[in-house]
């Protein structure tokens, strides 16, 4: 279930949501005139969040290569991983 906050308890009760936001990886809504307005986190949970994302394109990105035939040997990546090295 969201955690869901006016902008008012934001500006009175900082410390509250801030520890929340900490204790919790997950963001709270906050509210302005009753309808959502922002989402905030920690900047662990954010660095997280950004990280998955990252993963998730680069994933994607493999996807597309393999899609498009981009590939080799795995036996042929090794070879010039080390043939490389060795210079």
């Amino acid at each position: 279930m969201p955690v869901i906050k006016s902008s008012a308890d934001l500006r009175n009760n900082y410390n509250e949501i801030s520890t929340f936001c900490h204790t919790y990886p997950e963001p709270v809504f906050i509210t302005k005139n009753g309808k959502g307005d922002l989402a905030v986190m920690s900047i662990e949970a954010y660095e997280e969040l950004t990280s998955c994302f990252e993963l998730y394109g680069q994933i994607k990105e493999g996807l597309t290569d393999i899609e498009e035939g981009n590939t080799r040997l795995f036996s042929d990546a090794i070879s010039d991983i080390r043939r490389k090295r060795n210079r």
